[in-house]
């Protein structure tokens, strides 16, 4: 491996959870009231409940492609991709999909260094995407809908 190539993995392994041009996820969640998950701000399209499953399920699906896309079946678009409610179903809810967005970022952060994996080739059963174009997809969404939970946050005066 080629120095260039490992300071390009150490930065994508990054780029899951770094606050350098953004909030870090777990300050963004982090003592998020319980009776305001599942409000939408007047208005507004989505609660913090609904941002928060989004990530999760979007994060999960770009991480079981990138790791085997001919086997993995992807939500239907866009029903599939968002929770049916806008509050969490359940009192656990949160904090499960708290730990599963973290384990996500994890495990792109595996990806990213695991050097079976080759950046630039075309993911075998997808249609021309990369293991590179796939951890910065992830990279990109989770930015921009944390962005927009710390605007629901912030709008319901958490």
């Amino acid at each position: 491996m080629t120095n260039e190539e490992r300071a390009l993995r150490t930065l994508l392994a990054r780029i899951a959870d770094w606050g350098e041009a953004h909030i870090k996820f777990d300050d963004a969640v982090k003592d998020f009231p319980v009776e305001l998950r599942g409000k939408r701000p007047d208005g507004g399209p989505h609660s913090a409940w609904e941002l928060l499953e989004h990530i999760r399920i979007a994060q999960w699906d770009i991480v079981e492609f990138t790791r085997d896309a001919k086997r993995h079946v992807s939500p239907e678009w866009p029903s599939g991709y968002w929770p049916s409610a806008p509050e969490p179903p359940s009192e656990g809810a949160w904090d499960e999909s708290v730990a599963k967005v973290r384990d996500g970022m994890r495990a792109l952060a595996e990806i990213a260094n695991d050097l079976s994996f080759d950046l630039f080739a075309r993911i075998e059963g997808g249609d021309g995407q990369t293991v590179l174009r796939e951890l910065i997809l992830a990279a990109d969404h989770n930015s921009y809908h944390l962005g927009q939970l710390v605007m629901v946050r912030k709008i319901l005066g958490a």
